[in-house]
C-alpha cells in the first residue's frame, strides 16, 4: 500500500496544528490550563481564535493530545502483535505500563505533562474520552484473539475495564503498583489479588 504524500494545504494544516499544540502546552505548563485562554494560544501562533477551532474542533483541551489514532493503533497492535504465548491481558498490562502515570522513571518533561493532565479535570476527562473511543475496536480485537464473536460481552467488558484504568487509578499514590493490582484482579480474579 502506497501512502500518498500530503498536499500543500494538508502540510500547512498539520504545521499549524503542531504549532498550536506546542504553544498550548507551553502556556499550560507555565500558567496552568485554566489560566490560559484560546485567544492567548491563537495569539501565540498568530492566528484568530475561530481558526483554532478549525484545527481543533474538540476545544482547548484537545490541544494537549493527538487525534487518538496513535493511541488506538498502538493498543490494537499490543493485542494483535503480542508474542506467541503471551496472553491478551499480559499484553495490555505491558502496554498500559508504558503510558503516562504508569511509567516508572519518566523524563522530567513527561512527568510534568502527565501531572498537568492528571490534575486538570478538563484534560483528564478529555484523555478518558480518547481512551473510550478505543473501546469498540479493542473489544473486537480481544474477541478475535479469543475466537469469540465480535460483539462478545466478555470482550467488551474487558476492553471497557482496561480503558478505564488510567482514569480510575492514575492518581493513586503509586500508580504503577495500582496498575499491577488491577491487572492481577482482571487476570486472576479477587482470590489472585494479595
Amino acid at each position: 500500500m502506497t501512502v500518498e504524500p500530503l498536499g500543500r494545504r494538508e502540510r500547512k494544516n498539520a504545521q499549524t496544528r503542531r504549532a498550536l499544540a506546542e504553544a498550548a502546552e507551553r502556556l499550560f505548563m507555565e500558567r496552568g490550563y485554566d489560566q490560559v485562554s484560546v485567544k492567548e494560544i491563537a495569539d501565540a501562533v498568530d492566528i484568530s481564535g475561530p481558526t483554532v477551532f478549525k484545527h481543533v474542533p474538540d476545544g482547548k483541551e484537545a490541544l494537549m493530545f493527538d487525534d487518538g489514532v496513535e493511541r488506538r493503533e498502538s493498543l490494537l497492535a499490543a493485542v494483535r502483535e503480542r508474542p506467541a504465548g503471551r496472553s491478551v491481558l499480559a499484553a495490555l498490562r505491558e502496554f498500559m505500563s508504558g503510558r503516562g502515570p504508569f511509567l516508572t522513571d519518566p523524563a522530567p518533561e513527561m512527568a510534568a505533562r502527565t501531572a498537568l493532565i492528571m490534575n486538570t479535570p478538563a484534560l483528564r476527562n478529555y484523555s478518558r474520552k480518547l481512551w473510550i473511543r478505543c473501546e469498540a475496536p479493542l473489544a473486537e480485537a480481544i474477541a478475535a484473539e479469543l475466537g469469540r464473536a465480535p460483539d462478545d460481552l466478555a470482550a467488551r467488558a474487558l476492553a471497557r475495564y482496561v480503558l478505564e484504568v488510567p482514569q480510575f487509578i492514575g492518581d493513586e499514590p503509586d500508580p504503577r503498583a495500582a496498575l499491577e493490582v488491577v491487572f492481577d484482579l482482571l487476570e486472576h480474579g479477587i482470590r489472585g489479588v494479595s
